[in-house]
C-alpha cells in the first residue's frame, strides 16, 4: 500500500488546527503517520531539551531510546546537521544506535519552529530494509513544516 500523503496532510491539518502545544502536536502527528503505512514500525519525536541533547517525545511503537546526544546515531545526525537522514540499511550507518533490534531502515527529519531552529527530530523506523525514499522525506517534511513552523 502506498501512502496517500495528500489525505494524511489534510487529516493532520484538521486535527491540529488551532493547537499551539508542541507535545500535543507531536503526539497527533506521530499517531497519524504511524497508522498511515505498514512500513512504519516505530514513529516518533526526539525533542531538543538541552544543547546537543535529544530526549524522547511522543511516539508510537515499542520502547525508544530515552536520550540521544547529537553526536550519536541517525537522530543525532539529523539534529546536528539540520538535514534529513535517509538510511536504507541502519547497520551500514556509522554509529547507529540500535534502540530496537528489529529496525532495518530509518528516516529522520529535522523539525523546525517559526524561527527556523531545530526543536526536535521526527524518526521513523522500519523493520524492512530500504523502506523509505525521497518522496517520503519530501512529503513528511512538508507536513512537519505546515504543523510546526507557525510556532
Amino acid at each position: 500500500m502506498m501512502i496517500d500523503y495528500g489525505a494524511l496532510a489534510k487529516t493532520i491539518a484538521a486535527l491540529t488546527e488551532g493547537e499551539t502545544d508542541e507535545i500535543a502536536l507531536m503526539a497527533t502527528v506521530a499517531c497519524e503517520v504511524h497508522h498511515s503505512d505498514a512500513r512504519f514500525d516505530w514513529t516518533g519525536f526526539y525533542r531538543v531539551t538541552a544543547p546537543g541533547l535529544l530526549k524522547i517525545g511522543p511516539y508510537q511503537g515499542g520502547h525508544g531510546c530515552l536520550v540521544i546526544p547529537f553526536d550519536r546515531g541517525v537522530c543525532g545526525a539529523a539534529a546536528r546537521t539540520g538535514e534529513v537522514q535517509l538510511v536504507a540499511d541502519v547497520d551500514a550507518f556509522p554509529g547507529h544506535i540500535a534502540c530496537a533490534s528489529s529496525t532495518r531502515s530509518e528516516l529522520v527529519l529535522p523539525v523546525r519552529n517559526a524561527a527556523g531552529e531545530v526543536i526536535a527530530v521526527f524518526d521513523i523506523d522500519s523493520d524492512q530494509p530500504d523502506a523509505f525514499d525521497e518522496k517520503d522525506a519530501e512529503k513528511l517534511g512538508e507536513i512537519l513544516t505546515s504543523v510546526f513552523s507557525q510556532y
